[in-house]
């Protein structure tokens, strides 16, 4: 993470503006605050990406965001449909600029930077605006390593690394980022994931457990053990088979299969300086 604030140091002077990914379940949890000194006074369009997966309050987000005066749009990259939303808030955001820069008898490329924790959706938004497949993209963090330079219609767009604190302050926004992926899965426990997620299911929609694995809330390990049964998860001798069902449960959040979830709450964003 240290080499690719760097790099974003580095890259950061010959850009005009930033655009800012954020996941729509939790916009506050896949805030980085120290990417801000990196910004400067760059205008900064914050997209609340996946919100397909988020509920209803994502609009509440974006209505917090805009009301500090940053330009804010939610979105689902992988839908064609949304590249409007996105050319409409990048047009808005450079509108002085180009004019200005009309004014003087030449229509110049404008340069943004797209940056975010990893697993937001970068790369997705810059195949949407890119109209094709030029950034990797996968369902894990860390697939982007290195920059690279897009061209899109009259603007271009630098593909950045995903960065993340360097040390989790907050430990509840830490577990959220580990549900939605954006913590390599490899350094993590499964069982610790899938448990504290079961927990928070059962504490914010707990009708989501009843519809996909017909169980009530209840103590963490009972009701893994509930998804085991439901699903058929069960070794010789009748012992669950607790690894299977820690992987449905991570892979149902993550796909949407539970339901439409939204972990942060909107007052996690008090004092972010968006």
């Amino acid at each position: 993470m240290t080499k690719a604030m760097r790099m974003m140091e580095e890259s950061v002077g010959v850009c005009d503006g930033i655009i800012y990914v954020l996941d729509a379940r939790c916009p506050a949890s896949s805030y980085n605050k120290n990417l801000k000194k990196t910004f400067g006074s760059r205008p900064v369009l914050y997209i609340l990406n996946k919100c397909d997966l988020a509920d209803d309050s994502v609009d509440d987000f974006v209505k917090f965001i805009r009301g500090r005066g940053a330009a804010c749009v939610k979105l689902n990259a992988v839908n064609a449909n949304s590249r409007r939303d996105i050319t409409g808030a990048i047009s808005s955001l450079i509108a002085e600029k180009q004019q200005k820069s009309l004014a003087k008898g030449y229509n110049r490329i404008f340069r943004f930077m797209v940056c975010g924790v990893p697993n937001t959706g970068k790369s997705t938004v810059i195949n949407l605006l890119s109209r094709e497949k030029r950034a990797v993209t996968g369902d894990k963090a860390g697939v982007t390593r290195g920059k690279q330079w897009i061209r899109c219609d009259g603007f271009e767009l630098l593909d950045t690394p995903g960065t993340t604190p360097p040390a989790f302050e907050n430990q509840t926004f830490a577990a959220r980022l580990a549900f939605v992926g954006s913590v390599n899965d490899d350094i993590l426990d499964p069982d610790d994931i899938a448990l504290a997620l079961l927990q928070t299911i059962a504490e914010k929609y707990p009708r989501y457990l009843e519809e996909r694995y017909g169980i009530g809330a209840g103590q963490p390990l009972e009701m893994l053990e509930g998804v085991c049964r439901r699903r058929g998860f069960v070794l010789k001798g009748g012992e669950y088979d607790y690894e299977r069902g820690e992987r449905a449960v991570i892979d149902d959040f993550r796909k949407g299969r539970l339901g439409r979830v939204t972990l942060d709450e909107l007052s996690d964003c008090e004092g972010m300086d968006f």
